[in-house]
């Protein structure tokens, strides 16, 4: 066996292809190209730091391709001189866990495959996303010397001359110089997940008259979900549904929203037989909570996690604050002033939640986009947001409707929805976008749903750890009653451009507190659409999908 260098053709490398901080994220077809995830890894292995010696930690969602990128990505491990590569049975390894992984043993990070929450298969999508020696993904530092080193890759080194890695079963292997451990991917998170929440209350919960449904979606929490949710908390077999990883999700879309998990919502929103539902998605890192009758939104959730923290074993001692992303609902911030945390307002995009959480800043932190997480570790983690509930359900002994019921009479509620246009024409997307950016400076003042318009910005965040700043991160018009639209362009699909319109609208308590969101919403919706004119200029007539 020995390391050469293939040399490949300068039209490989990724020019217009910049990975962000959810990775390179591209058509199964696209990665199956000569010499293209290679490139890849060989400009990430040159920028990444402490590649010499390090230890790196791979594994992905079991989507199509997830097996032969773990076997490629070893072989170039090895030729740059990796000393030790952690992977799991199966490659089967959630992005919370790699996070877990890549600070428990002290890596110089991990490459962890997956499109998230993109379909798979041959004829779906692939991802590869580098995350830090913090277990958080790469800050822009690092993606931008990767795409820097891509616009001028020539070749790339790998080992030649080995049998492919055994991934059937935990044990030793070795690539030339490189040491591979094959490990259970479920061990370590489990360790975490049980110093963080009472497993005995919990599991008294669910040995109990308390049916619950949760949905893998034939991705990677399926073995997390059983070994916890079924083996160790007694939930009854068959509670965690579509459990076993397929690398095309068994041709299901792995989003847990009320649009791809419906078969779930239609569960517990259809009638009384289940107490709590959840579903995650394609890597295990978002999450949806349903209760009888009960869709809980993101942003609600997040709230009503910070209002009951001190209920759960591993955040009993008080929160140092919390974080939100801009499109978010300011439902967190009602409890943080109440409570007397700091509540920060950050761009979409984890990494800028790790800057606060690696300070100490914050402790809880999440997005409207069905991801929560903490300082457990660097990711949003779908499961631990699952464990929280059932911890505060177990503690409360009252249904979430009624948990929810509460929360709004304490603090008031904040109805809101995003609409997601997918799939537009590149050109047809940022016409509307742009043409709403140059209408900005002139809308401060006007009537908007019978509100006025108090602020119209582009929304800019200046990193209160770092102080860096970063702009251009979603059209804002703000309100004279704290009511909200937001409209965001989405790079992570694959197809055209994704279109967010992200609306809000606060009643404080005592109003009325019951409505259904889109009626309550109904003035907001109608009056964006026309502004923005988005049914003329997408040709849809109405949202992909309304969560």
């Amino acid at each position: 066996m020995s390391a050469t260098v293939q040399q490949i053709s300068l039209a490989t490398p990724f020019s217009d292809q910049k990975p962000g901080t959810s990775g390179l994220r591209k058509s199964s077809r696209q990665f199956e190209i000569p010499h293209y995830l290679e490139s890849f890894i060989e400009a990430s292995l040159r920028v990444l730091p402490g590649v010499a010696g390090g230890t790196l930690v791979v594994g992905g969602d079991g989507r199509y391709g997830n097996r032969r990128a773990i076997g490629v990505i070893a072989r170039m491990a090895a030729a740059h001189g990796v000393a030790r590569l952690i992977t799991t049975t199966d490659g089967i390894l959630s992005t919370p866990a790699a996070s877990n992984l890549i600070r428990q043993h002290g890596a110089i990070g991990g490459v962890i495959l997956s499109a998230s929450h993109n379909p798979g298969g041959p004829d779906g999508d692939f991802g590869v996303k580098i995350n830090g020696a913090n277990g958080g993904p790469a800050p822009e530092s690092i993606t931008d010397a990767i795409h820097a080193v891509t616009r001028s890759l020539d070749g790339y080194r790998i080992l030649d001359g080995v049998a492919d890695l055994n991934l059937e079963q935990p044990g030793s292997q070795r690539l030339g110089e490189l040491a591979v451990e094959v490990i259970d991917g479920v061990d370590a998170y489990v360790a975490l997940m049980q110093k963080l929440f009472d497993f005995d209350a919990i599991g008294d919960l669910l040995r109990g008259d308390f049916p619950m449904a949760f949905d893998a979606m034939h991705a990677v929490t399926g073995p997390y979900a059983r070994r916890i949710l079924e083996d160790l908390l007694g939930a009854p077999a068959g509670s965690v549904r579509n459990g076993t990883p397929l690398e095309d999700f068994g041709g299901g879309h792995p989003d847990p929203n009320l649009t791809y998990a419906h078969d779930l919502a239609e569960l517990l929103l259809g009638s009384d037989t289940y107490r709590f539902g959840a579903a995650c998605d394609g890597d295990g890192d978002r999450n949806m909570i349903l209760g009888t009758r009960c869709f809980v939104n993101p942003s609600d959730s997040l709230a009503v996690l910070t209002a009951n923290a001190s209920l759960v074993p591993g955040y009993a001692e008080g929160l140092a604050g919390v974080a939100r992303s801009m499109p978010t609902s300011a439902a967190v911030d009602v409890v943080a002033k109440e409570l007397g945390i700091p509540c920060f307002e950050t761009p979409t995009g984890w990494k800028f939640f790790g800057n606060l959480l690696d300070a100490g800043r914050i402790t809880l932190c999440g997005e409207e986009s069905f991801g929560t997480g903490s300082n457990h570790i660097r990711e949003k983690d779908g499961l631990w947001a699952v464990l929280f509930w059932l911890n505060i359900l177990a503690r409360r002994r009252e249904p979430v409707s009624r948990i929810m019921a509460e929360h709004w009479s304490r603090f008031g509620r904040h109805y809101y929805s995003r609409h997601d246009y997918e799939a537009i024409p590149t050109e047809a997307a940022h016409g509307l976008y742009d043409r709403m950016k140059a209408m900005q400076p002139a809308l401060v003042g006007q009537a908007f749903a019978g509100r006025m318009i108090a602020t119209a910005d582009d929304f800019a965040y200046t990193d209160p750890v770092e102080g860096s700043l970063t702009a251009g991160q979603g059209l804002r018009l703000l309100l004279d009653d704290g009511s909200r639209a937001v409209l965001r362009l989405s790079g992570t699909g694959t197809q055209g451009a994704t279109l967010r319109v992200y609306l809000e609208s606060y009643v404080p308590p005592g109003g009325d507190l019951s409505q259904d969101p889109q009626a309550a919403l109904a003035e907001l919706i109608g009056a964006i659409d026309a502004l923005a004119e988005i049914r003329q200029r997408t040709g849809m007539d109405r949202p992909t999908v309304i969560t």
